[in-house]
């Protein structure tokens, strides 16, 4: 194929794709006028239903619960392939780990080894408030996962890897999908549907209300971390070698 005939391709697919873009930027509503009754009757009875005062939350976690499964698993999923597709075969103890990364800077090292254990804090308190406030427990997993790979950007990936091995990262992700799927059999057990919210609703306002959902929301938090430190940990044993030790 020749470049030209390239060109050709690219400038067709760029300009169908374009139109297709304009012409469905040209049916969304102005900026201010929402049109779904869907999410203006969650807002009137969700708090009064649910306790909570994230409606955000109370459809993923609890009226649209069924689908959320589905989407958790979708990145389990992919942290599972990942390790089938990345992970090495033979003894772990012959690997050699991954030295300081890609020449961090001082600068580098300083801004992350001093945000790491804010970020962490913080992504802890997302997944904890994800009913009450923005957030929940998909924010807040890829906040801590974040801090946690903050620690390879500082120059020390041995020490990342010390801290989240790959088992441990194994266990976080299975932890935490199969808990939202107990937590639906929770309802099962208690004589309803599967992934009814079973538990006491609570005060709204508290951290302990909402019922399940911040239990559900605690396990995918969980599932997230694990999923995305175990998709950075495959990746970064793909990494060239060296026998040279953490600086």
């Amino acid at each position: 194929m020749t470049q030209r005939l390239r060109l050709v391709l690219l400038g067709t697919g760029l300009s169908t794709l374009l139109g297709l873009l304009l012409w469905g930027l040209h049916g969304v509503p102005p900026f201010g006028h929402y049109r779904g009754p869907y999410g203006q009757l969650v807002d009137t009875v969700g708090e009064r239903e649910r306790h909570v005062t994230n409606m955000v939350s109370a459809v993923n976690f609890d009226y649209r619960g069924f689908d959320t499964i589905g989407e958790e698993f979708i990145l389990f999923v992919a942290g599972a392939g990942c390790a089938v597709v990345l992970r090495r075969q033979g003894d772990p103890a012959e690997r050699t780990e991954p030295s300081g990364p890609l020449g961090a800077t001082e600068a580098t090292r300083t801004v992350a080894l001093l945000g790491m254990a804010p970020l962490a804090v913080f992504g802890i308190y997302v997944v904890a408030h994800g009913h009450l406030t923005p957030g929940g427990g998909f924010q807040g997993g890829c906040i801590t996962a974040s801090a946690v790979v903050l620690v390879c950007l500082a120059g020390r990936c041995r020490t990342m890897r010390r801290i989240v091995p790959e088992t441990l990262a194994d266990l976080w992700d299975s932890a935490g999908a199969g808990g939202y799927v107990l937590v639906g059999l929770g309802g099962l057990a208690g004589g309803a549907a599967f992934l009814s919210n079973v538990l006491p609703l609570g005060t709204t306002g508290h951290l302990t209300s909402g019922g399940t959902m911040a239990v559900i929301s605690l396990a995918i938090g969980l599932e997230v971390t694990g999923a995305l430190l175990l998709i950075v940990t495959e990746f970064l044993n793909q990494l060239q070698r060296t026998p040279q030790e953490d600086a």
